[in-house]
């Protein structure tokens, strides 16, 4: 009887085994299987945060790169590369004059609430744009633009007044991304469009979510990626803890140079610095004492030493500028020269000026990192030559926006311009340089008024030398794109032809 027991008791424990071994093997598998399957979700770090998802209507950078390319497209697009490709236009041909444009449209595109795009969408777009009363960002990319017309569903014409070289280039941009009618006045808070990731959510203060767009148009193209959050941490401190910990994947713009080389020993994180469109220049307004005073402002360029200020501000990382041009902008001129570092000349073109014992101004800094440590930097530099800076913190972008931008109430300021070939800027009247020089403006006349890239680049040299003669603003250098990813996230741009977070490429790889 205890023999048959301890028989019975023997079996029992190898069916037990052996049904605890297929168990384990299957979890086991189970395990690997889930551990070799790629993510399909992203979680990027930005550094601000929008004050809306519209950038049809509003200027600052931090809305493109949550939306463009992801959730709004436009008739053409701009290339990881910087070139203009088409996009819900995909083709068009120019009139022999350069006055009349025909696009194109692909057909069966559908916005992400299912309403249809066509000539008359793109029609109610452009006019919106460039209407009486739009309020378009880069409205005057569209002031050449006389008449739009959609002779049928496919087709669009733009017919102009004058000719625009950059017109194909502007319409790539942001602030000319295809809205819908019936879903155009919410898209500062909810916006619908045609790309490859619709809107999920924003929690204010905190992130935007983004899910996979399943009707994208572009079958060939379709994101990735299941679902993507943009989380918004200010303090670079906050940014390095985030990513080492993993509760971020990706910070493509991190905000503290000086804490790149904490990474570089960490087995999961790449670091990759790129090249930006982002100058460093610290406007003064033209219009105030003393900056209406060219001497003045050339002076203040001669105490900058440039090199000094980039290493103190943002270790190392940077490229020194002379004009408001980067090097990578065709028709690049180094002009680094024409007003070079010299303390003692300084102090000579100021008493030149009328002030031998120097003036003292207020510098109206946002703040974030790189402008709040160039205005430290300046300020000590400055010193030199017996100006003295306040510096006051100035909240960007609002006050700042506020105050500065459309207020014109400050007497200097210091921020990065992001757009691509903006030298136009100083061309705007009215823009908060207060800055005017007819010479210039017809420069940049006959820059529009020629498609010959040669003569494109010949003429934007000449632009940016009178630039750096006259100094409406101090030219100080151009920012790096200093990214830290995951080793494993693929896809993300590693330099920034324009300012973005072009979210369709990239995906996870074991």
């Amino acid at each position: 009887m205890a023999s048959r027991f301890r028989s019975n008791s023997t079996a029992l424990t190898r069916r037990a085994l052996f049904s605890l071994s297929i168990t384990a093997g299957l979890l086991l598998s189970t395990g690997a299987s889930a551990q070799a399957a790629p993510k399909t979700g992203l979680t990027l770090g930005m550094a601000v945060e929008p004050a809306g998802l519209d950038p049809t209507i509003a200027a600052p950078v931090a809305i493109g790169q949550v939306t463009w390319q992801n959730i709004f497209e436009g008739l053409t697009t701009i290339d990881r590369q910087g070139k203009v490709q088409p996009q819900l236009a995909e083709s068009w041909s120019i009139a022999p004059d350069g006055l009349t444009y025909t696009f194109k449209l692909r057909p069966g595109v559908k916005f992400h609430d299912g309403e249809a795009f066509d000539a008359s969408v793109a029609k109610f777009s452009i006019d919106r744009a460039r209407g009486a009363d739009s309020v378009n960002p880069q409205k005057r990319y569209f002031a050449a633009i006389d008449t739009v017309e959609a002779p049928d569903a496919g087709t669009l014409v733009l017919k102009l007044k004058q000719p625009a070289g950059s017109l194909l280039y502007w319409l790539g941009w942001p602030s000319s991304v295809i809205v819908a009618p019936k879903s155009a006045d919410n898209n500062k808070t909810t916006p619908v469009g045609t790309g490859p990731f619709k809107f999920a959510g924003w929690a204010k203060g905190s992130k935007v979510d983004l899910a996979k767009n399943a009707d994208y148009w572009n079958a060939a193209a379709a994101a990735k990626l299941e679902n993507a959050t943009f989380r918004f941490i200010a303090d670079p401190q906050a940014q390095a803890a985030a990513l080492k910990a993993g509760d971020v994947d990706a910070f493509p713009e991190f905000g503290a140079p000086e804490l790149i080389e904490s990474f570089k020993d960490d087995p999961r994180l790449a670091t990759v610095i790129g090249n930006t469109e982002l100058k460093v220049v610290a406007g003064m307004n033209n219009a105030r004492k003393p900056f209406d005073d060219k001497r003045v402002r050339q002076a203040l360029m001669m105490a900058i030493d440039r090199p000094s200020l980039v290493e103190g501000a943002w270790s190392g990382f940077g490229t020194s500028i002379g004009s408001h041009y980067t090097p990578n902008d065709r028709g690049y001129i180094d002009l680094t020269g024409t007003h070079p570092y010299d303390v003692e000349k300084a102090k000579a073109l100021l008493a030149e000026a009328g002030y031998p014992d120097g003036f003292a101004f207020t510098m109206k800094a946002p703040q974030m990192a790189y402008a709040q440590r160039s205005s430290q930097m300046l300020q000590a530099m400055l010193a030199e030559i017996g100006v003295t800076m306040t510096i006051e913190t100035t909240e960007f972008p609002a006050k700042w926006v506020a105050d500065v931008f459309k207020g014109g109430n400050f007497d200097m300021t210091i921020v990065a311009h992001a757009e691509p070939m903006d030298i136009d800027i100083y061309a705007r009247d009215p823009y908060y340089f207060g800055y005017k020089n007819p010479a210039f403006n017809e420069i940049l006349k006959k820059v529009e008024a020629t498609a010959d890239a040669s003569e494109q680049e010949t003429l934007y040299g000449e632009a940016q030398k009178i630039l750096a003669d006259d100094v409406p603003a101090l030219f100080l250098f151009v920012m790096p794109k200093l990214g830290v990813w995951d080793k494993k996230v693929q896809g993300l741009w590693e330099n920034e032809p324009i300012p973005s977070n072009v979210l369709s490429e990239v995906h996870w790889v074991e």
